[in-house]
């Protein structure tokens, strides 16, 4: 495994003691770092006002102003500048009392190890910048009711945005819920793009969509050998986030056999690969989301461990306020896809979409938009655009008979069973456009046991007479 991304930035280092200042600021500029140094406190601060330091180094015991009154300047002023507290030996004391009285990012002993110190200062670059990423999104919200790919000026959405900005500085796992088609893969990676972790890797991997055999490899990797078929070695998942994040959709259908395995991961920080015999390091934040109620679907030690935050995404039935803002941003995106010139959607439009109730959420919307847009062209979409069959009713000149029609005449008294749910999924797949994972959502199955019966079904009608 490699090493994490380097990072560069302005260190300010405050120290009394001549030899010890030069010696830090030796240490920072052998890893290109751009350093200042002040001999108190006084002098931080007049360096400051010049000097954008992304961290401040200072010594606890100073003349003329120490380390602690500094921190208080810095506190009191609501500079967020992480500080790095120089203590002497048995001093712990004193620097406790900066972290906790005084908002120190942490502390150094003298005398201080190269390797700790520079690993420090990069965790505390990594948490300023994180900071003003935080603080740049909280002042576009404000004005745009936009956070990246999410759009929303409502309540419910505005509550999303303040839980993404709250937790994405920290290195806590998040647990996503809400029903398909909501969001959550967007959830997650705002709150990469937010943290510290925003210039790496962001791996997403959704649990229900790979066969049980391949949960662990596509998790962990394999070596050269390791099974049939396993020509060269691979990385999994886990090493392919390193530095980053991965996100693990549908969490709820994770084999209960590879739960513990994950859960060792996720404490551990270690991942060996199948058929490999040693472990490796990694480095990776952990983002989950489920559809369903977890319930029984996961082991409680490993639900505790994904949950450590929790973020409720909620359908958009419940925020229909947010349809217009969310359908202007879907529809610029459409227009470059598809180099159609559609500037909106009348009022007669808008409220049809705001009396339907979206069971697919915003990907239905997405779906129904995009269908529009094509038929429309160019200009606002009409009532004509739309498609019918997705709202259950008519809107416009249409020939086209009603999914309820649809339905009486295919369902028939006196079929075999099979043969009616055979036509059901039919029926239901082909309302939702062929989207597999929403129908499973609302035939109260698993994505995995829709996939299993329409498996069983091809068999059994391959096997029919006159096949």
């Amino acid at each position: 495994m490699g090493k994490l991304p380097s990072v560069s930035g302005r260190i300010l280092i405050v120290d009394d003691d001549e030899c010890q200042r030069t010696t830090l600021a030796a240490m920072l500029s052998e890893c290109d770092f751009d350093t200042q140094i002040a001999a108190d406190g006084q002098e931080a601060l007049e360096r400051l006002a010049a000097f954008d330091a992304d961290v401040i180094i200072a010594d606890l015991v100073m003349p003329r102003m120490d380390g602690f009154e500094l921190l208080r300047h810095l506190k009191e002023r609501g500079d967020l500048t992480p500080a790095i507290a120089l203590t002497s030996f048995g001093s712990m004391e004193k620097a406790l009392s900066a972290i906790h009285d005084l908002n120190a990012f942490w502390y150094l002993e003298k005398p201080v190890e190269p390797r700790a110190f520079k690993i420090l200062i990069e965790r505390a670059i990594r948490y300023k910048r994180s900071l003003q990423k935080t603080d740049e999104l909280k002042r576009e919200l404000s004005l745009s009711g936009v956070l990246g790919d999410l759009v929303g000026r409502s309540p419910a959405m505005q509550q999303i945005f303040s839980l993404i900005r709250q937790v994405a500085p920290t290195s806590a796992s998040v647990l996503i819920c809400g029903e398909s088609g909501t969001g959550k893969e967007l959830v997650a990676r705002e709150i990469h793009k937010c943290s510290s972790r925003g210039d790496w890797p962001f791996v997403p991997i959704n649990v229900a969509a790979l066969p049980e055999t391949m949960v662990e490899n596509e998790l962990f990797g394999h070596e050269k050998g390791a099974f049939t078929g396993a020509i060269e070695r691979s990385a999994g998942c886990f090493e392919q986030a390193h530095g980053g994040t991965l996100f693990l959709d549908e969490i709820g259908e994770m084999p209960l056999s590879t739960q513990p395995k994950l859960l060792r991961v996720l404490e551990d920080l270690r991942v060996r690969r199948i058929g490999g015999k040693h472990e490796i390091a990694v480095d990776a934040r952990v983002l989950a989301a489920t559809s369903q109620e977890l319930g029984t679907h996961l082991r409680e030690e490993l639900y505790y461990r994904l949950s450590v935050f929790q973020i409720l995404v909620p359908p958009l039935r419940e925020h229909k306020e947010d349809i217009q803002p969310i359908a202007d941003v879907i529809l610029q995106s459409l227009n470059k896809k598809h180099s159609t010139r559609v500037t909106g959607v009348d009022s007669e439009v808008l409220d049809v979409l705001h009396r339907y109730d979206w069971p697919g959420n915003v990907r239905e919307l997405r779906n129904v938009l995009e269908r529009a847009a094509i038929m429309a062209g160019a200009g606002s979409i009409r009532l004509t655009d739309l498609p019918s069959p997705a709202f259950g009713t008519s809107f416009g000149p249409t020939t086209k008979p009603s999914p309820g029609y649809q339905a009486s005449r295919m369902l028939r008294p006196g079929q075999p069973l099979m043969k009616l749910e055979e036509t059901y999924i039919k029926l239901t797949l082909e309302h939702l456009g062929g989207n597999r994972k929403l129908a499973a959502k609302m035939l109260g199955i698993s994505l995995r046991t829709l996939q299993d019966r329409i498996t069983a079904l091809r068999k059994v009608a391959k096997t029919a007479p006159g096949s």
